[in-house]
């Protein structure tokens, strides 16, 4: 049976601006007829790549999203003594494995998410290349350069479609939500201006320049699902650095966050609450404590969420085998202990 993990946080956000909409003001969403702030899934996600967890625990082991792989691979070419329109021919007839190029350009026509194995392999094939070797064709360039399952931990977790070989799509071992305030909660408004510094007394007394800001603040509830099976598979039965990898992830999920306007807000939240389950029954997420607002208090959104789970587990059954708990104001636990918690659960008989 399938092992899942499954994450539910609660974060206090200060005043910030931390993922914008098309407006530059906080995304919102309208729950349960009260107005709420939001926090999307793909910007949540990149700061989990971006994260010093991923970054330093997972050197080595994560992807690169990319349309210019074609453009890098024809600079090294060049800097390597190849003749520019050579490297240009070889780069591109590489490129094409994962993805159609602009017209008139080395760059791909969409992004591709393009893990360290493949990397090296495209380089190989652009080596061999130069030594006079032909490149292969359609398929057989992509059998020699595209991978379903490597070492690439971000690529496992979150999966990539490639439009054009669709052999080498991975679905995503990690499902992340939308984060949402617990409680009421909108956007504020702020109108400021900023000083000319060479701007004399003697002329006229306006601002050098004026401008708006939206922001906002709250608790919000984060939840995450992983698929450890899946995970494993994805990495090429790799149970090691799926461990590894659920470890960061549970420390990324707790700190990471999207760096909007974080020069103007000093914005660095940190998970207040972390209750993380793990277990063979189908996963839940416990937003519907927070279907109807709660108040604006870290304790009543803790109750809420507790409330709910043993609501469903009452109903349903057990929801998990075991779980671990984070809990800063109640003085309980520690995020070291809940990523090794996380990282238990690839263990072969769990």
């Amino acid at each position: 049976m399938t092992t899942f993990v499954q994450f539910h946080l609660l974060t206090t956000y200060p005043l910030s601006n931390p993922n914008r909409d098309d407006q530059g003001r906080p995304k919102q969403a309208l729950i349960g007829g009260s107005p709420r702030l939001r926090i999307s899934s793909q910007s949540l996600k990149r700061a989990i790549r971006e994260s010093s967890y991923f970054a330093q625990d997972l050197a080595g082991h994560t992807g690169t999203r990319t349309r210019r792989l074609a453009t890098e691979l024809k600079t090294e070419l060049i800097g390597q003594g190849v003749a520019e329109k050579e490297a240009e021919k070889i780069a591109s007839d590489i490129g094409t494995a994962f993805s159609k190029l602009e017209k008139e350009s080395t760059n791909a026509t969409t992004l591709a998410f393009i893990s360290p194995d493949e990397w090296a392999l495209a380089r190989d094939l652009a080596a061999r290349a130069v030594a006079g070797e032909d490149l292969p064709t359609d398929k057989e360039l992509k059998k020699a350069v595209l991978r379903r399952a490597d070492g690439a931990v971000d690529i496992a977790m979150f999966g990539r479609m490639l439009a054009d070989s669709p052999d080498y799509n991975r679905d995503a071992a990690v499902q992340v939500a939308h984060a949402f305030t617990t409680h009421r909660a909108q956007v504020q408004d702020d109108w400021f201006a900023a000083v000319d510094d060479l701007k004399t007394r003697d002329e006229d007394a306006g601002a050098g320049h004026i401008g708006e800001h939206g922001f906002g603040s709250g608790i919000y509830y984060l939840y995450a699902c992983v698929n450890v099976d899946l995970l494993v598979e994805n990495l090429n039965g790799d149970r090691d650095l799926a461990a590894k990898g659920i470890a960061s992830l549970a420390q990324a999920l707790a700190t990471a966050t999207p760096k909007g306007k974080q020069n103007s807000h000093a914005h660095h939240p940190r998970a207040g609450y972390i209750r993380v389950e793990r277990g063979t029954q189908q996963p839940r997420d416990l937003s519907g404590a927070f279907h109807k607002a709660v108040a604006a208090d870290e304790r009543a959104s803790v109750d809420a969420l507790t409330g709910m789970a043993e609501r469903i587990d009452r109903a349903y059954g057990a929801s998990c085998d075991a779980m671990a708990v984070m809990d800063v104001t109640g003085g309980q636990g520690s995020l070291a202990e809940i990523a090794e918690f996380a990282a238990g659960s690839v263990q072969a008989d769990v």
